[in-house]
Formats: C-alpha cells, sequence, structure tokens
C-alpha cells in the first residue's frame, strides 16, 4: 500500500484497540493538533484526507475526532486528562510543529510519565536529509549535526524515536503501543517526525495496517510469593492498606473494599488512589501522609504492617519515610518491579484486582480494636470545625502572627471575607454527588485530599505526581471529553490560572461545558506558607504592585471574554447563589472565589523533609532545622 509516513501513521492508529477482560475499545479517540510548519503539510495533510473530522462527537463508523488546541502544553496536558479519566484505556495524541511547538510539551510528557498516564506525541522535526538547515526554529549545536529541540523529550518519556527513513516507523510504533498499553511502564512516547520524511511516500506491507487488539492482562503472582505474602500479612497485628493509584486503573476499588472488610484492615488513600473505593466506607480513613489527615496518619505510625496497592509511594505518601515505625513491614503489590520494592518492600508483581482476590487470608483479623472508630470521629469534629472556619474580626492577628499586614491588605485591596476550607466544604454541598473534580498544584490537593468526600468511582482527579500548575484547566476539558454526561469542576489557584488556561477556549469552540473555581488568594499561597513557616520573610510570593498593593484582578471578565459565563463571590451566600446558578448552565463557568490567605488546612500528622537552611538568623528558620534533623533520626533511609 502506497502512502506517505505521515499517511501510514494516521492509517495505523486508526486501527489499535485495548482489551480488558474481554471487553475491546479503540484506544485512539483522536488527535489534537496547533498546525505549524513542520506538522500542517505532513501528518496534517494525512488528517485532512483520513477519518479524523474535526468535531467532538465522531459517530460514523470508523471516524475519529480531530480538536484544535491552543497551547500545546494545555493541548497534551487535555489529552493526559482524558486518558487518566479513561483509565488508560483510550488516548488522544498530540502532534506538534518543530520547535517551541515541540518544546511546549515536554512539561507535559514528565507529567504524564510521572503519573504513568499514557501520552503520545507526534512533534514535527527539522529535515532528516539536513539539505536546508537551519530550518526555521532549529537548534543548532555545533557539537552534534543530529541534536534538536525534541532530543529534550528524552529524559522524560518512556519511549523515543525519530523517524529517519520510512521503514522505522513499523518499528517504532509497534514499540510505542507496547509502551502506551502497558501498565507498569506506560507513560510519555515521542515519536519525533522529520518534515521531509512525512511527506515522503512508501511501499507499505498491508498487514501493518491490520486492526491489532493489545490485550491488558491481569498478571498474578507465583504462588510462592503469594503465600510468602500471606504468611507477611497474617502475622502482622495492626496492618493497613494504602490505596494507590494502580487500584483505580486496574478497576480494583471494589476488590480492595472486600479484602479490607473481610479483614478488618483500615485503608488509606493517596491522591492518585482517592475515589477508587467510597470515602463512607467505615475503613477508609482517607487521604494519607503529608496532605494526609489525623486519622490516618495516626494509624500510619501505629502500623506493624503496610500492603501498599498501586502506589508508587513518593515522599507526599510516606512523608519522606519517616510516617511509619522503624520495625514495620512493607507488602507492596504493582505492576511494576521498580516500585514494588520500594521501602525494602516485599514485591508482589501482579494487577491489584487479581492479586487482592488472591491473597486469601483465610480467618484472619487484625486488631485495631476501636482505634479505627476513634480516630475517624475525630477527624469527623475536625472536618466540621473546617466546614465552620470563618471570619472573624480579628483574624489577621489569629491566622497570621509572622505578617498580619496580608490579611489585612487583601480586605483593602481585594475584598472577600470566604475561607479556602469553608468554600470547599461548601462547593461539596451544592455541587453532584458524583461531579468530577480535577486538582494539581498549590494549597488545594492538599485541602481536597484531606477533605473531599466522594462515594462516585473516578470522580476525584487529582494530578500530583508531577503537580503540574496549568494542568488543571485543560485537563478538566479532557475529563468532559472522556465522560461526557459528567459536571466536570477544577478548583485551582490564582497563581495556576495564570500560568495557562488557553484551553478554556477549546472547551467553549467544542462546546463542552466545564466549570472553573478558581480560588484567588492574590498569590502563590502554598509556597508563601513554605517560605514563611521556615523562616523566611515573605518574598516573591504574594502578588503585589510595585507600590506594595495587592493584585486585584477581574478573573471573571477575562473569563466572560472567552466564552464563559461568570461570577464574582465574596462571601458564603453569594458563592452557593454562584453555584446553583452555575448548574443550569449550558457553556462553561467560572466563579471567581476571593479567598482569604492563609485559610487552607495544615499538619495533621505529616512531615515534609525539605531543602531547609542549616545557617539561618530567624528562630522561626533555626527551630524548623532543628525538627528536620530530629525527625531525619527517625525516617527510614532508603
Amino acid at each position: 500500500m502506497k502512502l506517505t509516513v505521515a499517511q501510514a501513521l494516521v492509517h495505523f492508529l486508526d486501527n489499535q484497540y485495548v482489551s480488558l477482560d474481554g471487553v475491546q475499545e479503540k484506544f485512539v479517540h483522536g488527535v489534537a493538533a496547533i498546525f505549524g510548519h513542520g506538522c500542517v503539510l505532513g501528518i496534517g495533510q494525512a488528517l485532512e484526507h483520513s477519518s479524523f473530522r474535526e468535531h467532538s462527537e465522531a459517530t460514523e463508523p470508523h471516524r475519529r475526532c480531530f480538536f484544535q488546541g491552543k497551547n500545546e502544553q494545555g493541548m497534551a496536558h487535555m489529552a493526559t486528562g482524558f486518558a487518566k479519566q479513561r483509565n488508560r484505556k483510550q488516548i488522544i495524541a498530540c502532534a506538534s510543529s518543530i520547535g517551541p511547538g515541540a518544546a511546549n510539551m515536554v512539561t507535559a510528557a514528565a507529567c504524564a510519565t510521572v503519573n504513568n498516564i499514557p501520552l503520545l506525541l507526534l512533534p514535527g522535526d527539522t529535515f532528516a536529509s539536513r539539505q536546508p538547515d537551519p530550518v526555521l526554529q532549529q537548534v543548532e549545536q555545533e557539537y552534534d549535526d543530529s541534536i534538536t529541540t525534541n532530543d529534550a523529550f528524552k529524559p522524560v518519556c518512556k519511549y523515543w524515536a525519530r523517524i529517519n527513513r520510512p521503514e522505522q516507523l513499523m518499528t517504532a510504533m509497534l514499540h510505542a503501543m507496547r509502551v502506551l498499553t502497558d501498565p507498569a511502564q506506560t507513560g510519555a512516547v515521542c515519536i519525533a517526525l522529520p518534515q521531509d520524511v512525512q511527506g515522503e511516500a512508501y511501499d507499505w506491507p498491508v498487514e501493518f495496517f491490520a486492526k491489532r487488539v493489545h490485550r491488558i492482562d491481569r498478571p498474578l503472582p507465583t504462588q510462592e510469593a503469594l503465600d510468602e505474602a500471606i504468611a507477611l500479612i497474617t502475622a502482622a497485628k495492626r496492618p493497613l492498606v494504602i490505596c494507590g493509584g494502580g487500584v483505580r486503573y486496574s478497576e480494583a476499588g471494589e476488590a480492595l473494599a472486600r479484602f479490607c472488610e473481610a479483614h478488618g484492615i483500615p485503608f488509606a488513600e493517596t491522591q492518585a488512589g482517592k475515589s477508587a473505593a467510597p470515602a463512607s466506607l467505615p475503613l477508609n480513613l482517607g487521604g494519607i501522609g503529608v496532605t494526609g489527615n489525623s486519622a490516618a496518619n495516626r494509624i500510619a505510625k501505629q502500623a506493624d504492617l503496610i500492603l501498599a496497592v498501586g502506589s508508587r509511594l513518593s515522599d507526599f505518601t510516606t512523608s519522606s519515610k519517616w510516617l511509619f515505625a522503624q520495625d514495620c513491614k512493607f507488602v507492596n503489590i504493582n505492576m511494576s518491579k521498580f516500585h514494588a520494592q520500594k521501602m525494602d518492600g516485599y514485591d508482589l508483581l501482579g494487577d491489584a484486582k487479581a492479586t487482592l482476590q488472591a491473597l486469601q487470608l483465610g480467618n484472619y483479623q487484625a486488631q485495631w480494636g476501636d482505634e479505627i472508630t476513634a480516630v475517624k470521629a475525630e477527624w469527623a469534629a475536625e472536618m466540621q470545625r473546617l466546614a465552620d472556619y470563618q471570619y472573624v474580626e480579628n483574624f489577621a492577628t489569629l491566622v497570621q502572627a509572622q505578617s498580619p499586614t496580608l490579611i489585612a491588605d487583601f480586605l483593602r485591596d481585594v475584598g472577600g471575607t470566604l475561607t479556602q476550607t469553608e468554600a470547599i466544604c461548601t462547593i461539596r454541598e451544592h455541587i453532584a454527588e458524583d461531579a468530577i473534580i480535577v486538582g494539581a498544584s498549590g494549597s488545594l490537593p492538599g485541602d481536597l485530599q484531606r477533605m473531599w468526600m466522594t462515594d462516585a468511582r473516578d470522580s476525584y482527579h487529582m494530578e500530583y505526581g508531577y503537580s503540574t500548575m496549568g494542568y488543571e484547566v485543560a485537563a478538566t476539558l479532557g475529563c468532559k471529553l472522556a465522560d461526557p454526561a459528567k459536571e466536570c469542576y477544577t478548583m485551582l489557584g490564582d497563581g495556576s490560572f495564570l500560568m495557562l488556561h488557553s484551553e478554556l477556549v477549546t472547551a467553549a469552540q467544542y462546546g463542552k461545558k466545564i466549570n472553573l473555581l478558581l480560588f484567588d488568594n492574590a498569590g502563590f499561597g502554598c509556597i508563601n506558607n513554605l517560605q514563611m513557616g521556615s523562616g523566611c520573610a515573605s518574598l516573591g510570593t504574594e502578588f503585589r504592585t510595585h507600590d506594595g498593593k495587592l493584585l486585584n484582578i477581574d478573573y471573571a471578565k477575562l473569563a466572560e471574554a472567552m466564552g464563559c459565563v461568570t461570577y464574582t463571590v465574596r462571601t458564603k451566600a453569594e458563592l452557593i447563589a454562584a453555584l446553583e446558578d452555575s448548574k443550569q448552565q449550558d457553556q462553561c463557568t467560572l466563579i471567581d472565589l476571593k479567598v482569604l490567605p492563609k485559610t487552607m488546612t495544615d499538619g495533621y500528622g505529616g512531615w515534609w523533609h525539605t531543602g531547609l537552611a542549616a545557617a539561618n538568623a530567624s528562630e522561626v528558620g533555626q527551630a524548623a532545622h532543628a525538627t528536620k534533623e530530629e525527625n531525619l533520626r527517625h525516617a527510614r533511609p532508603y
């Protein structure tokens, strides 16, 4: 079959399927692109002459969707959000021009790889022939003519290839599909496409375009490994299960809940694992670690064995390896041996759902007594306090003794008496139970991991592996494309919104309603907390004018110009009214919440190892460094 390289690529992608538990579905839902030189006349021509069409709902058989992005990074975050919400069973590929168009996607590639989310990137590249070098946007290096912008993808991708000859495409795409559909290896894949090669014709073997079904298996550990793990677990008196993202992607939430209920074992959630199982289950302690709650962290400190299911055990989950007792054992269920051996754990290599079902513990019961009920009751009381946390007259002095002027300045320059925790609880009460919420960075992920309650499966969508500012708006559009029947909300800070919100235009363009809940506290509040709590003065983390006033940005007007129905709220009553009205709208909405700085959650038994200065004139800084040194003495070294 004589086709150009770009045409062959598109034809190949259109015939890839995945199968999980015998259910087949098409793997590539569509392609998103921002056309420029290096892609518009290659893959752009191929898409235009193929079954890809520019509309968001492809109804005809074998038709795929094309999406016009507005910023390459945002476009790729949209694709990542889509793939995550589809539990990695379907993707949107992303094509770009060479140079800055390609480089813009590097951050998104890192985000997908850290979170183990499949993301196929198809950046244009310079000429394989090198005849016209240097072409527009080409990065030249005197020591190596072969280097281009796309080499920057190598450290942040799970597979990388440059197609310098047509026949290389076949092997490269088979490798790409292997990685994209492998739960243990998946992440970003970059196929760099020199612009002259894209347009080259080649006689392709027709079998290259045959329907391929990539089976997502549920492998089990060996019986020997299962027996040893069972012996370790049943020897423990106070085990705790950590529910990671692998539980979600394996669709193992029900299996985990049954396992825990059968043996009286409590479980705690990572950011990626939250909403895999219902929050209301009696044994669900909620979020664990640095951004965890007091219930999960108190139980974690007492546990003598951790069964980590589908978690990569990041520092936020383990509190920089400090949270658990030195003699606490780890049994790690994971598809990846790399992750399964973390914390010097006993590795159970297998699918989360199948392995949990295979762990037959007989009549074993954990010996927690009334401790689970007690810690959950204490946390419920704290949750009520956070919901009722309201502005009072001497708020500045109560909240921030280090910088009482910040609250006063906010009240003067911006206005608003909403607290962040009050707003979150109000939002939970006034949006649909099964609404999808998206987040990624700042203080909101911590508040949400602690406070957000949902029994709707896969309705909590947090990117907290790379904590990518700018992920939120684009990924919320990806969620809406993946699950169009659900209301999709993002909670994001003003700093993150300013970094990247271009795909809000894409959402309006394709008629996909997403809802932005923008928490404006006039700065990078999360990092300001870290800064000031470590003995530093506030520097570069508050949004102030040259004469010291806090910026008062009308985000509602900005979003209105981009096609949103908008609201500005400064009180709880105004927030409730805006939430209720926004549910009646059929286009994108943005609620600009003016929230008081320093009103997020903090503490609850976690600790985070950060780069504290050993020499610090501040008493606060000296105390923070002393605490760090003491905590390191009790933390695991590996």
